[in-house]
């Protein structure tokens, strides 16, 4: 094929193909990043959701976890109320005894001393009552009239046999009385 255009046609022919290609080539690299723009959204997009799928999983996670974790807590302190409860409720039925034999030793004369002294508690008519009965030795019926007296005006239902009366001397007595809790 034998070329018979003059040259400047030639050169305009050569141009336009250049200018043809220039113009494919920026359109191949407009389209390529068309679409790498739109990969790359779109991998944003898929990121974005699975980061938002992990923060839901991780909060509901979390969630399960405290409310478990509350929830251990919660049963531990109700097993230790129930514990302080018991306790308190122990205390509270717990008799001091000793309050009885301070008050029993501060009505003792001085020449009575008891050999034996016995504390109890008992329930009498939905009521609880201390039970005391002491025995021990007086040596003479003065001091066995004096502690009777004594035990009759600080507490009710004070019981002296007779046997305590049958001696002038050395005598052996015993007494029971109940208090009121």
């Amino acid at each position: 094929m034998i070329n018979l255009l003059p040259l400047k046609e030639k050169k305009e022919f050569l141009m336009e193909g250049t200018k043809r290609m220039v113009i494919v080539l920026w359109f191949l690299f407009l389209f390529f990043l068309v679409c790498l723009a739109l990969i790359l959204l779109s991998i944003k997009i898929y990121l974005q959701g699975q980061i938002d799928s992990n923060k839901n999983y991780l909060a509901n996670t979390e969630k399960e976890f405290l409310e478990s974790e509350s929830e251990e807590y919660r049963s531990r302190i109700t097993e230790a109320n129930s514990k302080i409860e018991e306790l308190n409720s122990f205390y509270e039925k717990r008799v001091n005894f000793s309050n009885v034999l301070e008050k029993v030793s501060a009505l003792l004369p001085a020449d009575i001393y008891l050999t034996d002294v016995s504390l109890g508690q008992i329930t009498e008519d939905k009521e609880r009552k201390i039970v005391v009965a002491l025995s021990g030795f007086a040596p003479v019926v003065d001091d066995v009239v004096e502690f009777e007296n004594n035990l009759k005006g600080e507490f009710e239902n004070v019981d002296f046999p007779l046997s305590n009366w049958v001696k002038e001397k050395d005598i052996d007595i015993y007494v029971t009385f109940k208090i009121p809790l």
